[in-house]
């Protein structure tokens, strides 16, 4: 099994002015994959999000993060910047599978700036911020997230069988 972080962005969130409903929603579906070990509601400060993804990366060692919010049009949306700071190596497809099919229900969906990469042996992959969202753009990735998490931390084998 693997070890997984949350980290949900919202300021007001942080600030304990808002009940954080995503990042209880990622838990619940996440489980699957593994033991979250970190949960965490931080603002949406790019220097405050680039550390907390390189400690669970870094010191924390997680096999996975997922965050939630940050990836819209305003200006304290910083969770894409601060993932692309501290990742190796993009992967696309995951932002790409979810941003298709959440088209299928609303044109909002191209208003997402989620990315999701690789650092060192860690995969991040950004998510809405709103339940419905998560739990949607969930459906789409989490098939193939346990061949993806084999591979890149080095438990699964060969990709061409």
């Amino acid at each position: 099994m693997y070890k997984i972080g949350i980290i949900t962005v919202s300021d007001k969130g942080s600030r304990g002015e808002r009940e954080d409903r995503s990042g209880p929603a990622i838990r619940e579906i996440a489980e699957s994959l593994g033991e979250v070990t970190s949960y965490q509601v931080l603002p949406d400060d790019l220097d405050v999000l680039i550390e907390g993804l390189v400690n669970l990366s870094d010191k924390k060692r997680v096999d996975l993060i997922f965050t939630s919010g940050g990836t819209g049009l305003s200006a304290r949306d910083n969770t894409p910047e601060a993932t692309l700071a501290v990742i190796d190596r993009e992967v696309p497809g995951l932002a790409e599978a979810m941003r298709m099919e959440s088209m299928k229900k609303t044109n909002r969906a191209m208003l997402s700036r989620a990315v999701s990469g690789v650092r060192n042996r860690t995969l991040i992959v950004n998510l809405p911020g709103s339940v419905k969202a998560v739990r949607e753009c969930l459906d789409v990735i989490m098939p193939a997230l346990p061949h993806g998490l084999e591979i890149l931390t080095g438990r699964g084998g060969e990709c061409g069988s």
